[in-house]
């Protein structure tokens, strides 16, 4: 018999080892949070419940909450797997993630604390005309939301399939189906507290793998760091370029650069005006404990993306370049391929039990960070559209809970269509829409609202509805739609969305540094061209937001 014959039922054998632990490991996982979504829903009485989890949860609790709603499958596959080919470069993202979080706590946080109740238009509404208001803010909220759910949605159909080693686009669709039908479940049924404890859990559990991959990775170089990247450029086959800027951005010409900056400012001025993030400031106390939250996930944060750096770079020097891009171009199974080896490599028991715990970890990522979207989606539209654009404010708060309710299901049900026609297509657009509509809409109006006396109904929408449309715009515009060869894309773009030979109009991959400006330009005009004044409304803002008087 040949050594390829004994092998072929040995691998059969360890695939299905490795599917038995993943998919009870999954049913745990599963099993688990329905227990505290079922639980939570037992203490959800109010729309304050559901809405803002009775705005009962401690610092830590909430800033393990905000970890788990801010690191998505993204940033622990994703930013591994720039490391692990980019070397030095994929620091970038990791630092424009933890340094966002600087620009919430100082500007965001406890403002929005004390002048919002349940979502973002609260704060933009206050001293302006409720209805124009929030209806922008509602339409802003749903859109960046549907598109991060997308991206989510359709990186689970396919690394769910990869990790149990389900082949065929049917089983991508089914992976969709199942995680919007247990995000709707969580929304429906646990509200704001049901998610919360689903994203702590989930932060824990993330928190965890990635702390045993980091020692364990760490203890192969006698926990010397040098040594690991020495090892990691070695393996690279780019030598000592792995270890310093320029191997992926901003070596190539001045619009390589410019991107770069677009990429950076997106990341760091993104991430304060993500709805799903704003929210988890009202689920705590006082504006005390909003900072002290938004401490402790600096904290979580910091220290995770300091671990993907060895996850990253370790893979680099276990697996080796080659043996990831065979796996996935974009590097995404880095952080797999390092867990299986770390257990003994492919076919060993070791391995097939590791990446079973890592595989539970990355559902369990996607799964708390759809919630979070959902949630906060589903909120704007019974608060913000509901029940004060469509019914004036005279909706009950009974209403706004049964509406909240149904328009998860409806949001939830949008996304999972949206997802199982867009699970071919490429969702990086997606993902830099998200952040960009963010930085360009949703931060200037709420930074003008907080801090400029001037601010009016005006300039709030044309903010919201300049930066909305310039980022989609320019994304449209962009190489992620058109691939032609160019400067900035000498080999072109492959998975571009319309057409693979159309030189993009506009060279730049993320749409940040040309939509945030005209975000904040658009909101100043408005402003200006309007005679509208609320002073009076403003001094009430500024008291109520520096102080905490009056907030609910």
């Amino acid at each position: 018999m040949t050594p390829g014959t004994l092998a072929a039922p040995v691998l059969a054998a360890s695939e299905n080892e490795h599917r038995t632990f993943s998919l009870i490991l999954f049913g745990v996982f599963v099993a688990i949070t329905l227990f505290i979504t079922l639980w939570a829903s037992r203490q959800t009485k109010t729309a304050a419940d559901y809405y803002a989890g009775g705005r009962a949860f401690t610092p830590l609790q909430n800033g393990l909450a905000i970890g788990g709603d801010y690191m998505s499958a993204a940033s622990f596959l994703g930013i591994a797997g720039m490391f692990a080919l980019s070397g030095y470069d994929g620091f970038l993202y990791s630092i424009g993630f933890l340094v966002a979080w600087l620009v919430a706590l100082l500007l965001v946080a406890e403002m929005l604390r004390n002048s919002g109740r349940f979502t973002m238009a609260d704060v933009l509404a206050f001293r302006m005309r409720q209805r124009p208001v929030r209806a922008a803010a509602g339409i802003s909220t749903i859109v960046v939301s549907i598109f991060y759910l997308l991206a989510q949605m359709v990186g689970a159909g396919a690394l769910v399939s990869l990790l149990l080693g389900v082949s065929g686009e049917s089983a991508k669709i089914w992976t969709i189906v199942a995680v919007g039908a247990l995000m709707i479940f969580y929304v429906t049924v646990g509200g704001m507290k049901g998610t919360t404890w689903v994203q702590i859990v989930k932060a824990v559990m993330l928190m965890s793998g990635a702390l045993v991959m980091t020692v364990w990775v760490l203890s192969k170089y006698s926990f010397n760091p040098s040594t690991l990247l020495g090892a990691a450029a070695d393996a690279s086959g780019k030598g000592e370029k792995f270890l310093v800027p320029g191997l992926k951005y901003g070596a190539t010409d001045m619009w390589s650069k410019l991107d770069l900056l677009s990429l950076g400012l997106a990341l760091v001025l993104g991430t304060a005006g993500l709805p799903h993030i704003l929210i988890r400031f009202y689920t705590v106390p006082n504006a005390r404990a909003a900072r002290a939250s938004v401490n402790w996930a600096i904290g979580i944060i910091g220290v995770f993306y300091l671990m993907t750096l060895v996850i990253g770079f370790g893979a680099a020097a276990l697996v080796g370049s080659k043996a990831i891009l065979a796996q996935d171009k974009g590097g995404n199974t880095a952080a797999v391929q390092v867990a299986q080896e770390l257990g003994g490599g492919a076919g060993s028991t070791g391995g097939a039990v590791f990446l079973a715990v890592i595989a539970a970890v990355a559902f369990a990522t996607i799964l708390a960070v759809v919630a979070g979207l959902t949630l906060a989606s589903s909120s704007s539209f019974a608060h913000d559209l509901f029940a004060n654009v469509f019914r004036r404010g005279r909706a009950t708060e009974r209403d706004e809970v049964r509406v909240a309710r149904i328009a998860a299901i409806v949001i939830g049900a949008v996304s999972i269509l949206l997802s199982i026609f867009a699970r071919g297509l490429n969702v990086a657009f997606l993902v830099a829409l998200a952040f960009a509509v963010a930085a360009s809409a949703n931060l200037p109006t709420l930074l003008f609202s907080l801090f400029w006396k001037k601010f009016n109904t005006s300039g709030a929408v044309a903010g919201i509805y300049g930066g909305l449309v310039s980022a989609v715009g320019v994304v449209l515009l962009s190489p992620i739609c058109f691939g032609g060869k160019s400067a900035t894309l000498p080999k072109g773009n492959p998975d571009a969305l319309f057409s693979v030979d159309t030189v993009a109009p506009i060279p730049l991959q993320n749409p940040g540094l040309i939509s945030i400006p005209i975000g904040f330009l658009c909101a100043y005009l408005g402003t200006v061209l309007s005679k509208e004044r609320t002073d009076e409304k403003f001094a009430e803002l500024e008291v109520r937001a520096l102080t905490g008087t009056g907030a609910h």
